[in-house]
């Protein structure tokens, strides 16, 4: 059974290319040439999962200035100016002082070198992207403008490697920009590294933070049906493997939650959420707190990060590895394997089970470890092969910071409490490799993600403005 995914909004690139004008006259062949190149990278780019807004050719500053309006109006999330030949910085300046969008700057020549023994002037006009290179970058500083260039040539696999990762890394920072996070219920007791501010979400990464009470809930659980019931038991019976554990009545109720859930997140138009509730006693905010599980990995695995102990920046953490196509799952430290060299990580409670290494388990349990309630919870390892760890830690001062580590899931022996768990091979002594994370300023959770993803993440904290630390072996 494969679950519905979301569907983001689509990134926003806005391209303008450019020449100095003076040269056509004197090279009649130049300009066609490079307009082939140009539409050249326009196919490339409609190619990458991304709407492209191509702003035309231009020659000169005026046309460098009309271009730019356009863009700005356009509201794109990247701007990318191709330098064919060399062009004033003039051309370009309007286009990244206005849009408001990060800029990044391409120099891609239409090979891999010159024919030395056949070029005129005209000819080695077309390779000298490079040259008008560093007087943009001198001219960004000075304009305050952050600079950032893939070169290469035109069909080179490596420079659109590159470029396919500023465009992920945008679409990150507008997803983050544009989205909507709720968080719901409150901090779990005592744990001082998850507590964040919900304005400096907005002020740093953009967005808004939905502040929600547990109520918000529980009305929309009361009004689910039996029938909407009994149609999330069968779709969850196709998701998981129901272990013996798992009783009907609390399977019937995570299913009701889930529903509401869902409810939830359309009528606040939520793209992650983050919740807790401690309750009392069996009564029925504790019950609607303890059903969140089974709602909350369906979410995940469509693309709206749900996680547990109101750890708003893991949730938005998730939501980076999301985008970026890595998964993200709520995880933390359970035990430290010395005999195999493991670091044992995961987590009760949701997980996103687009990166289960098998059909993930449904298992009932009569106690949630630390909090009130019982239900059924979801177990599975991540995929083994590579994977990244990605946090959103926090300073002194209240900024925000990038944390990664490169790893790889590796098969072995895991415990069956309902939780997820994943042994991780950080290549080095796992006590080690715990210290340094440790000391790093990761809070004690963070996303789980598939594949090596610092250098996206490189990317992303770029054009977030953040701070990146990755701990190595």
């Amino acid at each position: 059974m494969t679950l519905d995914r979301i569907t983001p909004r689509r990134t926003r690139v806005g391209l303008v290319s450019g020449g100095l004008g003076a040269y056509w006259p004197q090279f009649p062949e130049l300009l066609p040439q490079l307009q082939a190149s140009a539409r050249r990278v326009t196919e490339r780019l409609s190619t990458m999962d991304c709407e492209v807004v191509d702003a035309g050719f231009v020659s000169d500053a005026q046309e460098g200035s009309a271009a730019a309006e356009k863009l700005r109006v356009a509201g794109c999330d990247l701007i990318i100016g191709f330098l064919t030949t060399y062009l004033t910085s003039s051309m370009l300046a309007p286009v990244a002082q206005r849009s408001g969008a990060p800029v990044l700057l391409l120099n891609l020549q239409p090979t891999e070198a010159m024919d030395h023994e056949s070029f005129d002037t005209g000819a080695w006009l077309a390779y000298c992207g490079a040259c008008p290179l560093p007087e943009m970058a001198n001219a960004f500083r000075r304009l305050g403008v952050e600079f950032r260039s893939v070169s290469g040539y035109l069909e080179d696999p490596r420079a659109w490697t590159r470029i396919e990762r500023w465009i992920k890394a945008a679409g990150v920072r507008a997803a983050l920009r544009h989205g909507r996070h709720g968080l719901l219920g409150h901090l779990y007791p005592g744990m001082m590294d998850v507590s964040t501010d919900p304005t400096l979400v907005s002020a740093q990464l953009g967005g808004h933070v939905e502040i929600l009470e547990v109520d918000d809930l529980r009305v929309r659980v009361e009004k689910v049906t039996d029938d909407e019931t009994a149609a999330r038991v069968a779709l969850a019976r196709e998701v998981f493997t129901v272990d013996e554990s798992v009783v009907d009545e609390d399977f019937a109720w995570g299913a009701r939650v889930s529903v509401a859930l869902d409810r939830l997140v359309d009528d606040f138009s939520l793209d992650s959420l983050a919740y807790y509730h401690r309750g009392l006693d069996g009564e029925t905010h504790e019950r609607v707190g303890a059903g969140f599980i089974l709602g909350a990995s369906l979410l995940t695995a469509r693309g709206i990060p749900a996680v547990g102990e109101y750890e708003l920046r893991t949730s938005l953490a998730m939501l980076v590895m999301d985008r970026l196509g890595a998964g993200g799952s709520f995880t933390e430290l359970q035990a430290l394997n010395f005999r195999d060299g493991v670091v044992e990580m995961g987590h009760d409670g949701p997980a996103h089970l687009g990166i289960s290494a098998r059909k993930p388990l449904l298992r009932g349990l009569g106690v949630y470890h630390g909090k009130r309630g019982w239900g059924v919870s979801v177990e599975f390892d991540v995929k083994h092969g590579p994977v990244t760890l990605c946090g959103l830690g926090q300073g002194r001062d209240g900024t925000f910071t990038l944390i990664a580590a490169e790893g790889t899931v590796v098969p072995g022996p895991l415990l069956r409490i309902g939780n997820t768990t994943s042994r991780v091979d950080f290549g080095c002594d796992p006590g080690e490799w715990t210290d340094a994370w440790s000391a790093s300023g990761i809070a004690h959770h963070w996303a789980l993600g598939t594949g090596h993803r610092v250098a996206e993440l490189t990317a992303v904290a770029d054009l977030l403005g953040l701070e990146l630390t990755v701990v190595r072996a």
